[in-house]
């Protein structure tokens, strides 16, 4: 009786810890992403991954952008996800896209980590002003943080 007992305490716990997360967006498509952070005054964070099959960025994932610190965080941020995939299908227009943001930022390993701010100029062109880049850190979410606040802090 008192497993059963326990087992509905810990069901209950675990089910409202989890209605409390933030669920996090992670944009696929950079157009859509950068006009949403224009409008909103918003820095933009591209993650470089390989979702499938790069251990770091799994862990990454895990570690970091799994968690409620990254969630709070992330409210003032634009996430767009930069996916690398060797088993997972995508679709040909997300593939384009994306290799040629890989070459745009010269990312050579995963992951990787950019932030930009946005701006749109006068003459209706945009302009992405990198702010800087990071990748995985040791220490979980606090050390990934205070790395990632360290690049944003330097565009203000």
């Amino acid at each position: 009786m008192i497993k059963i007992i326990f087992t509905l305490f810990l069901g209950i716990l675990v089910s409202a810890n989890s209605f409390s997360q933030e669920k996090l967006i992670w944009h696929t498509d950079v157009n859509e992403a950068l006009e949403i952070a224009i409008k909103e005054n918003k820095k933009v964070m591209f993650f470089f991954t390989g979702s499938d099959w790069c251990g770091w960025c799994i862990k990454l994932q895990k570690e970091v952008f799994n968690t409620q610190d990254f969630a709070k965080w992330s409210n003032d941020i634009v996430l767009v996800e930069l996916d690398f995939p060797k088993r997972t299908p995508q679709k040909e227009k997300l593939k384009v896209q994306n290799r040629q943001l890989q070459s745009m930022f010269k990312v050579r390993g995963y992951p990787t980590v950019h932030f930009v701010s946005p701006e749109k100029k006068p003459d209706g062109n945009l302009n992405l002003n990198n702010l800087g880049k990071t990748g995985y850190v040791r220490g979980g979410a606090k050390k990934w943080l205070e790395v990632a606040n360290s690049i944003i802090s330097k565009a203000v």
